[in-house]
Parts: C-alpha cells; structure tokens; sequence
C-alpha cells in the first residue's frame, strides 16, 4: 500500500490517497484541498500515477476535512462515505463555514452511503476494518489496516495530545473512553496518521502524551 499524504487548507487538513500498488487502485480519505492550486495538485497526482479512485471516506464531517468533497466527486465521480451521526454538519455546512469566517459558494453534497462499526473497506489488496469512535464528533471514525498496522485516526489522537471536544456536541468523557476501548488495545508499533500533524505511534503515544496517559489511568 502506497500511502501519499498531503496538508490542505488554513486548518492544516491531512488528507490521505492508499493507493493499492497492484491494481492502482485507491481509497481518499478526508479530502481537504480548498484552493484551485491544491485542487490541482491533488488532480495531478492521480493523474499522473494513473490512480483510480474508488472510495472516498471521512473520518468525521467537521467543515475542514471536507472541503475538497464536492471537487473529487465531480473530478473523479466518486462520492463519499461517513457516519450517519455527522450528518448534521452537512446540514449545517454553510453556517459553519461562516462562523469561522471561511466562505465557500459550494453547498456540501449528499454522502453516497454511511459506515459503521465494524464495517470493512477493500479495494484492491487493501483491507480497511472501520471502528466508531465518537468524542471529537458523534460520528468520528478510525480506519485500521492490520496487515499494514497502521490506523488513520482523523481527530480523535494528535501526536501529543488528542482531539478537541468543545465544538458542536463534542464530548469528552465519550472520546476518552473510545479512544482507551478502541485504539489504545491496538499494537504498540501501529502507525497513527491523524487529521492534523504528524504520524506517531500507539506505542509513542502511550509513553510520552499526557492526555493519553490520563486515559489509561482511568477506571
């Protein structure tokens, strides 16, 4: 699996392409590019890599990982995928948008279909098991590849700290506790890459991040 990352938007989105090498076929997750010259980028390295897109999936639908949405389904003819819990930040695209004072003419398109725990993406050779974990949003979502250990943990744990919970029905006793029953049992050496920053470690985390330390320190 190729892992192509790339940082979108004022909000410094990281927006992911895994590229299967056999059939160079690839899954998008949170598409962010907001600006005509990080459109572009993104179209040109699918293109010129002769990548097909078959899945586009979101880890949440805050505004900012979301911002190339529309771009990649009207490019590429491939809708995104979420949790039905987020829905209401599409409805309430525009207003969020304003509210951070990041105008946008385009409205949020409707998802192509919802995920759930315990659902599982494939295309190609890859193999992604989806597991809820709520907090940063009701509907926040990790994507873990076992055979590539790695997890792509949107918001939900940044290297040294974890995701923000006092925006729009963020909790965070329900972050704390997914994040401990669901990503903290995975394997040390599991490779994190978060919505934002840097990749880290389970295992790094584990030893150096306050925030996560507190987590396992709780009954």
């Amino acid at each position: 699996m190729i892992i192509k990352h790339f940082t979108f938007n004022v909000l410094q989105v990281n927006t992911y392409v895994l590229t299967d090498e056999d059939t160079h076929e690839a899954i998008v997750i949170d598409p962010g590019c907001y600006t005509p010259e990080e459109r572009e980028a993104f179209k040109a390295y699918i293109n010129d890599n002769g990548i097909t897109i078959k899945r586009v999936v979101d880890t949440h639908l805050h505004f900012d990982h979301i911002y190339g949405q529309r771009f990649v389904e009207e490019t590429f003819g491939v809708a995104a995928e979420a949790c039905k819990k987020d829905i209401t930040f599409l409805n309430h695209y525009q207003d969020l948008l304003v509210m951070f004072n990041m105008p946008m003419d385009d409205e949020a398109l409707p998802l192509k279909g919802y995920l759930v725990d315990g659902d599982i993406i494939e295309v190609g050779n890859i193999k992604l098991n989806v597991l809820q974990v709520p907090g940063h949003s009701p509907g926040g979502l990790v994507f873990y590849c076992e055979k590539e250990h790695c997890a792509f943990v949107g918001d939900t744990i940044l290297e040294g700290g974890i995701g923000r919970t006092d925006m729009h029905r963020g909790n965070y006793e329900t972050l704390a506790q997914n994040i401990k029953e669901k990503l903290l049992v995975l394997p040390d050496e599991t490779m994190l890459y978060s919505g934002h920053g840097t990749p880290s470690t389970i295992g790094y985390e584990k030893a150096n991040n306050h925030e996560i330390k507190k987590i396992l320190a709780m009954e």
